[in-house]
């Protein structure tokens, strides 16, 4: 993964949506959910869209982040989800 700049672009703590898209799965969201608990333990509410055929669910799931490893390393533990495709 390439260093990012974020951290030039955030001040921490602040608030930091992840947009996840991946398989239209029963277990994705749960899987979602599972890896930003480790990270950024909370009550979260995710937004699920469907895509037009179907076939891949979008999840939309704002945290309150602390500092840039931990977006970083949600961004490359959510990327290693089996069946996820795209991190936002």
């Amino acid at each position: 993964m390439q260093p990012t700049k974020l951290n030039e672009l955030l001040e921490f703590p602040c608030s930091f949506t992840y947009k996840v898209m991946g398989e239209a799965k029963p277990e994705l969201v749960d899987k979602v959910i599972t890896v930003i608990q480790r990270h950024a333990p909370g009550d979260y509410t995710p937004s699920i869209k469907p895509s037009s055929k179907g076939n891949y669910h979008s999840i939309s799931v704002t945290i309150n982040a602390t500092h840039i490893e931990q977006v970083e390393n949600l961004y490359r533990e959510l990327g290693d989800i089996d069946i996820v495709r795209m991190v936002l």
